[in-house]
């Protein structure tokens, strides 16, 4: 039997953040403000420069590659995780955090927000903002700000966890 090609109609929105790529697989629209999911494509050395903390609770599903976590408890102390393919890691909302690819390889996760509204309002709103220039930092805090995002500051020395 011939083999046909397949072709999807749908075709994936993509936002680019810094130097991550965001694939939109759902929207707030779409689930009535539940959910925020996409594909993160993060290459090495990519990801937040900064500790911040947001409502919306978080999971990531590591799909190739690995990310490193930094994860503050509720005692205070930030734990150093790294989840490689196959690995999930969640996050409660308002949990101070930051996510990294500290390898050698472009890392790429399903990352689902819930709710969603924050996350995909800050990815949007910078994703438009760097299409046009490189923000600047005041641009990115005015953005964080808006959508509910308080940036803490730089990434405590930790080790692995």
């Amino acid at each position: 039997m011939d083999m046909l090609p397949v072709e999807s109609p749908v075709t994936t929105e993509t936002l680019r953040v810094g130097s991550e790529l965001a694939a939109v697989l759902a929207t707030t629209e779409e689930t009535n403000g539940d959910l925020f999911a996409v594909e993160l494509r993060m290459p090495p050395g990519g990801g937040p420069p900064v500790m911040h903390r947001h409502a919306p609770s978080e999971i990531y599903q590591v799909l190739s590659g690995e990310f490193t976590f930094y994860i503050t408890g509720d005692d205070g102390v930030t734990a150093r995780r790294v989840a490689r393919a196959g690995e999930t890691v969640t996050m409660a909302g308002n949990t101070p955090h930051t996510v990294r690819n500290e390898s050698n390889e472009d890392a790429v996760a399903f990352q689902v927000h819930a709710p969603g509204g924050p996350m995909e309002g800050f990815t949007r709103s910078a994703a438009r903002l760097a299409a046009d220039h490189t923000p600047t930092i005041e641009e990115v805090l005015t953005i964080a700000q808006r959508n509910g995002i308080e940036l803490l500051g730089p990434v405590p020395h930790v080790g692995s966890a």
